[in-house]
């Protein structure tokens, strides 16, 4: 029951060694927590108990946690709910934002980020019921592009992503080249209010002023020599719709200036005219720069840098997220493959080979790198030999980016080294191993059963 004075945590996991371990560590935060070893005990509880926040696992035997999710929902909707689950992706992630979830979190976590995600919800249910009723206005969720990736990186930003989409807010999208800034920009308008109407990208470095000018803004008739009729500008094309600046930090202040006016009065002028159109457009900006360095340098105007960043999405560069790549390559290898009627295996040593490599050209450079491959392969295996380029020669040249990482242990094998150490000095103990490595019983029993170590061993559980 509930303890007078304190915050009540209903935590759900059909593992019990998990259970009670994340239990522990939030009674010691001075929670009073109910544990519920299912998702059938964990539905009695929301009937029962006046709860203040619920923790459930993803996937259960019984009853699943969207089903938990979707339960508080609809009987408490006050109650903040987290999330966890060991098979982390883009679309539970957004599914679960968007059905009402305050976060969402990729086993193995640190139990100091549960802990800080736990007082955040606490602190911000006021926030929550709000995003709660502009969720509410959108509906199911549709067809969406494809975002790959399962990394905590990732599972970020599609935090983000389900949280802005609803509302009309402007967005920067700030990355590298090749990260997918506009694939990011296209899941926005997908997954907002405005599906149905036009989504309008344009690259602002590709085109010189007057004629980016001309391509947001129209024109009328006798504008300038070869206007010969009126035309609509992007702005125009996609009222109600959505607009992709992308390379925004290319602009001119002349430019720049025309934008401002965009954004605050929702209205453009055509070249040539003087009379002022109202748009209804939603603003979605990219940049492979810093803004807040190009407006220090005075290059970039600082009203209209504070006018995108209402929301800010920082995407991270590939080199800075190596767990996706195996699931990038698998996903570019089935595309690739279908495309060119081919039926294509990758042998083993390629993952290494492509986890080691920096990628500077980021995900658009590997996949251009896996479309060459199999275009230029025959025996139907990839091999490292069929990334060439950059990669091969990184691979040979011991100081070049990435490369130095080749005379050491991969990530896997590192793991497995990290983890008997611990074992080893802890007597075997798993729980005492558990609590040295920062993570539950579960998660330990997951990454050792995945390196070939199972309870038969003389490790004690």
């Amino acid at each position: 029951m509930r303890t007078e004075g304190n915050s009540t945590i209903l935590v759900v996991d059909d593992d019990r060694s998990a259970l009670e371990s994340l239990s522990e560590v939030l009674q010691k935060e001075g929670f009073s927590v109910l544990q519920a070893a299912g998702g059938a005990e964990a539905l009695d509880y929301l009937s029962d108990e006046d709860l203040d926040l619920v923790l459930t696992d993803l996937r259960m035997r019984d009853i699943d946690g969207m089903k938990i999710l979707e339960a508080v929902q609809a009987t408490r909707k006050d109650t903040p709910v987290i999330v966890m689950t060991g098979f982390a992706s883009m679309e539970t992630a957004i599914d679960a934002i968007r059905n009402g979830a305050y976060d969402y979190l990729s086993k193995p976590f640190k139990l100091d980020q549960v802990r800080l995600v736990v007082r955040r919800a606490m602190e911000q249910a006021v926030l929550k019921r709000e995003n709660r009723k502009l969720r509410s206005s959108v509906g199911g969720m549709p067809a969406a592009p494809r975002i790959i990736g399962s990394s905590p990186e990732m599972l970020e930003v599609y935090k983000i992503i389900a949280r802005v989409a609803p509302l009309h807010t402007t967005v920067l999208i700030q990355g590298e080249s090749g990260t997918g800034k506009e694939l990011v920009a296209r899941l926005i308008h997908e997954t907002s209010g405005r599906r149905s109407e036009l989504f309008k990208a344009i690259n602002c470095g590709a085109l010189p002023e007057t004629l980016l000018e001309s391509e947001l803004f129209g024109f009328v008739r006798g504008a300038f020599t070869g206007a010969l009729a009126n035309r609509a500008g992007i702005f125009e094309a996609a009222h109600h719709g959505t607009v992709f600046l992308d390379d925004i930090s290319n602009t001119t202040p002349a430019l720049q200036m025309k934008l401002l006016r965009t954004l605050e009065e929702r209205e453009i002028t055509k070249v040539g005219s003087t009379e002022p159109l109202q748009v209804d457009v939603r603003i979605i900006a990219a940049t492979n720069q810093p803004l807040d360095e190009l407006v220090r340098a005075h290059t970039f105007r600082e009203d209209l840098y504070y006018r995108l960043k209402v929301v800010t999405i920082d995407l991270p560069p590939l080199r800075q997220r190596r767990g996706d790549i195996p699931l990038l390559l698998d996903h570019f290898v089935r595309r690739y493959s279908q495309a060119s009627a081919k039926s294509m295996a990758i042998h083993e040593s390629v993952y290494p080979t492509l986890i080691h490599y920096d990628w500077p050209g980021n995900v658009r450079e590997l996949e251009n790198a896996v479309e060459r491959a199999i275009a230029l392969n025959s025996s139907g295996i990839l091999t490292p030999d069929d990334f060439l380029g950059e990669i091969k020669q990184s691979q040979a040249d011991p100081n070049a980016p990435g490369s130095a990482i080749y005379p050491y242990l991969s990530l896997a094998e590192k793991e497995k080294e990290y983890v008997l150490e611990v074992l080893q000095a802890t007597g075997q103990n798993a729980t005492r191993a558990a609590e040295v490595l920062d993570i539950d019983r579960r998660t330990l029993y997951r990454i050792l059963e995945r390196h070939g170590i199972h309870r038969g061993s003389s490790i004690r559980f």
